[in-house]
Order: structure tokens, then sequence, then C-alpha cells
């Protein structure tokens, strides 16, 4: 029985997995200027016009300028639920086609995209070849030298488990702390392309590009993969190497506490070819 004190409960609150091309778009999050096209504001305008009333969005991580995502994961109140076919075809037919809602849920009160997510997942996509490909303008990130997976990899294992990432972090990252725990960090041929997938409770801003430019320079054999290690040591950005270019990143799964039932898939890019 509800408590007659309490107000009675209106609306309801509605999770939304969002796959977007970020490659013409100034990011996720959301800009005072108009001249902005995020990918925050084309969402929250479709989703206004379906729910013929203001609505505002929160995500589970912001992506820089020119990232993707193939599952990203968001949440939204409204006070009229216009159900889950609403929400999706509706959604899409007002979005551009670089934008698309792959499924909607009703959600409990206490779900909140971004601080109920255990963990985040994301990968980093290498083309290397002389020439650059044109199939894969702004999709990924192209290298004309040769790059040594083997000790990339090895690299990336000093990423493992709860460490202080500031020499990883960007000068303007607002975060309380830099600690993280990285649950997984593995580099890999796949095709044509080497991948970086990583997986941590979360990120700071540009960890992953920053960490990516770092693993490219042991990869050219420029540094040795312990070198990774003496950077988190020092816990100083200006000694790691610059920040690779935001092509390349993908976020590609969010994963949740069971009792949310949301769709767990890890989605990789379709043009990636092989497994992971």
């Amino acid at each position: 029985m509800s408590d007659p004190k309490l107000p009675p409960k209106t609306g309801c609150r509605i999770a939304l997995g969002v796959e977007y091309d970020g490659a013409n778009y100034s990011g996720w999050q959301k800009q005072l200027s108009p001249e902005q096209n995020t990918i925050q504001q084309n969402v929250e305008r479709a989703l206004s016009k379906v729910a013929d009333t203001e609505v505002s969005v929160t995500c589970a991580g912001r992506t820089d300028s020119g990232v993707h995502a193939t599952s990203q994961v968001i949440h939204f109140d409204c006070v009229i639920d216009r159900g889950l076919k609403a929400w999706v075809v509706g959604c899409n037919s007002l979005l551009p086609k670089t934008i698309r809602i792959l499924w909607a849920k009703n959600v409990a009160d206490d779900f909140h995209a971004r601080f109920s997510a255990r963990s985040r997942r994301y990968l980093y996509l290498i083309y290397q070849r002389k020439i650059e490909s044109t199939m894969f303008v702004k999709r990924v990130t192209h290298e004309r030298g040769s790059l040594n997976i083997e000790q990339m990899h090895e690299a990336a294992q000093c990423l493992l488990g709860e460490q202080d990432f500031t020499s990883f972090r960007a000068a303007g990252c607002q975060s309380r702390t830099a600690k993280r725990n990285v649950m997984h960090a593995k580099v890999y041929k796949s095709g044509q392309l080497i991948v970086f997938d990583i997986q941590a409770n979360a990120f700071l801003q540009h960890m992953v590009r920053n960490i990516m430019g770092s693993l490219i320079k042991v990869g050219k054999g420029e540094q040795q993969a312990q070198w990774i290690a003496q950077l988190l040591k020092a816990k100083d950005r200006s000694l790691s190497a610059a920040t690779a270019l935001p092509h390349g990143l993908y976020l590609t799964g969010v994963d949740y506490p069971e009792e949310f039932k949301l769709p767990s898939d890890f989605l990789i890019p379709d043009f990636l070819q092989g497994g992971t």
C-alpha cells in the first residue's frame, strides 16, 4: 500500500541504447553555442518532439568530438510514456542517419545511466597501411609504419587493477580522483585492424586516447613495454605521449547490475572483422 503522505507517482523513467557516428559532431555533450552540433542536442530534440514536452537526457559516458559509440546508454524522465516503439521508431524518424536509437526500456526510478553503471568498455582501432584507406576515413586512426602488437599488448597489462591514472588524464579533467579500476586491457589484430580493447569501472577525460598515444610509441619501438608502468608511477601527464586522434575510439558497452535487466551486449563496429 502506498504512503498517503507521499504525492502520487507521475511519469516514468526510460533508458535508451544509442549508436552514433561521431565523426562530424562536437562530441556528446550539449554546448552553449548553437553552432556546436552535438549528439545530445539531436537526441533531446527528437525525444522532445515525440514526448511533446522538453526532455533532458543523462548518458553513461560523455564522448569527445569525433568519437563514436555502438552502445551508449542514456536515461530520461517523462510525464507521459509514449510507448517503447515510439521512443525507438519515432525518434529515429526525426534523427539524422548518423544517430540511431537501438532499444528502449522502462526502468525504476533509482536507475541512473551514469551512476548505476558498473563498467564501460571501449575499442580503439588502428589501420596500419602506407596509404590511407578511403573506406575508413574518420572511422579509424591511420598508421603508416609497422607496430609491434605483442609489445603493445604487454604494455597494456601494466594498466590492470585499481591505479592512479594522472599521467593519462586531460588537463581540464574535473574528476575528483584519478583512480580508476581497469578490468581488462588487450591489443590484438583483427583483419587489417589493430584493436585496443579496454574495460574499466569509469574513465577520465581523454584517458583512453592518452593511453593509446603512449601505446603507439611502444609499438613503434620508441619505448619499452614497462614504460607504461613507469608513467603510472610518475603521475605526470607531461611525461606521456600526445593524445591519440579521436577517430578510432568507440564506446562499445556499458555494464549494469542484472536487476535493471538492460541489454548488456558488447557491440563491435560492423566493419570490424574477426572476434574479440
